[in-house]
């Protein structure tokens, strides 16, 4: 079968932690034993977010175990999903189309399982779950038409990136074995919930930004004759 002509897309990764973490997946890259390719790191990637699902799911029964779970998961997590793409380019083994499409579509599944298994937790109502979920989808969608259209894929938004999220997740889920709950303008409210309203507003206002821009950007560069 003839293969479609693919161009990579440049990657922009300007996140808090790229340097320290990049120098980390090149250490491990380089000490991974040869049995282990980049599809099993996928594969890790995407039974460890069912994993932290779950665990999300268990610590509304046992929520010290549950949450701690969940963090150990999101390490795996990191392991997986960050390090398969740079194992890939380490070894100079890369499948550009392939490795996208699985990667991504990876993404997809895991945070929904993740954010089912959050909603499913009593730590953070469904209907801001739900929200949260679409908005993360639509600005996947986003990138990955400005992957397509622009040739470039951006990785990070705003110094944040997976891996930064990740981490105050982490936080996030040490804090709710003390007290799920906060106090906002005197009203109870859980801590997740505001989080999560947070990161709606957050990531609506990065795809509005964004969508703006690189309409503009698409129109300026094809202009009608």
């Amino acid at each position: 079968m003839e293969k479609p002509g693919f161009k990579e897309a440049s990657r922009q990764q300007t996140s808090l932690l790229s340097g320290l973490e990049k120098k980390t997946l090149l250490w491990l890259a380089a000490r991974m034993p040869a049995a282990v390719n980049s599809d099993h790191l996928t594969l890790i990637g995407l039974l460890s977010t069912v994993g932290a699902g779950l665990s999300y799911w268990y610590a509304r029964y046992q929520p010290v175990a549950g949450l701690l779970l969940v963090c150990a998961f999101l390490v795996i997590n990191w392991f997986g999903d960050s390090l398969d793409g740079t194992l890939a380019r380490y070894r100079n083994k890369q499948r550009p189309r392939y490795g996208f499409y699985v990667d991504h579509i990876v993404d997809a599944f895991g945070t929904s399982f993740l954010l089912g298994g959050l909603a499913l937790s009593s730590y953070m109502s469904v209907t801001i779950a739900l929200p949260l979920l679409v908005i993360y989808l639509i600005l996947s969608i986003e990138s990955y038409l400005t992957t397509y259209t622009m040739g470039k894929f951006q990785i990070s938004y705003y110094k944040f990136s997976p891996t930064e999220l990740r981490i105050l997740l982490c936080i996030g889920n040490l804090y709710l074995i003390y007290d799920p709950y906060g106090e906002i303008l005197g009203r109870r409210v859980l801590v997740f919930d505001a989080g999560g309203l947070l990161g709606i507003a957050g990531m609506s206002l990065m795809l509005v930004v964004t969508v703006i821009r690189h309409t503009i950007e698409l129109y300026k560069a094809e202009p009608l004759p």
